[in-house]
């Protein structure tokens, strides 16, 4: 039997959204993956490397997903339920978790790590990435790039500017790193197809990436989400595009 409106409002509201686990989605959206197949990269990267850093490892669970972690492997993280989620995670794996609050500088000596790796960070520190990397090592990322699922975020929000959809463009990034000292040696961009099959799958999407709406709560948004609710049903998805860009950089 079909679920109603508050059925699956009250189910989505109420889950956990803590770690970086999308697993509850399962079935109800989908989202097409970069051609990159990051984990795959990152992985490799790391079976090669002696000393790495993960920055801003939300619960561990990508850093978990590698075939082979390198001699020295540290990962930081800010918000206190994934520093705990993570360290539990990562530390039966020989990788040590450090809380860090997502600010310059990085708690570690210059030249530490001969490999920095980080997925869809918030917040990029080039100049700290530069300083804490040897000479020939590199920075390994995958990040959401401009305008990512705008077409949900401007539901609940409105139109917005274009400096505000511009930002996170890959250019962006590609300058920072020269800047910082770094060459740039890979930059790639896709646009990738999302879709949310009921309203819950939103809600819980909403209530995990914060940034995307801030300050979101059902109470809040409770008529946009019941418009949502009937435009799913009549239509079988909301569709969207996820943006994602892979850079890599070389520190001289």
């Amino acid at each position: 039997m079909e679920r109603s409106f508050a059925e699956l409002v009250a189910e989505a509201d109420a889950v956990s959204v803590e770690g970086w686990d999308f697993s509850w989605l399962a079935g109800r959206a989908t989202e097409e993956r970069p051609s990159w197949g990051y984990q795959r990269a990152m992985s490799a990267r790391l079976a090669r490397a002696s000393a790495a850093l993960d920055i801003q490892t939300g619960g561990g669970e990508v850093l978990a997903g590698a075939e082979k972690l390198p001699p020295v492997m540290v990962a930081t993280e800010s918000w206190a339920p994934n520093v705990a989620k993570a360290t539990e995670l990562l530390h039966p794996l020989g990788a040590v978790v450090v809380a860090d609050a997502d600010e310059p500088p990085l708690p570690f000596g210059d030249a530490a790590f001969d490999l920095v790796t980080s997925r869809h960070p918030v917040t990029v520190w080039w100049d700290e990435i530069a300083r804490v990397l040897r000479p020939g090592g590199t920075y390994f990322s995958q990040q959401v790039g401009p305008a990512s699922v705008f077409e949900l975020v401007e539901y609940f929000l409105g139109p917005q500017p274009e400096e505000v959809r511009r930002a996170r463009h890959p250019e962006d990034a590609r300058r920072a790193a020269e800047a910082a000292g770094l060459e740039v040696t890979d930059l790639r961009a896709e646009s990738l197809r999302t879709e949310f099959f009921d309203i819950g799958a939103v809600i819980y999407f909403l209530r995990k990436v914060v940034w995307m709406v801030p300050g979101f709560t059902v109470e809040q948004y409770r008529d946009r989400l019941r418009e949502l609710d009937e435009l799913i049903r009549a239509e079988g998805a909301f569709v969207a595009h996820t943006t994602r860009f892979l850079v890599e950089a070389r520190r001289s």
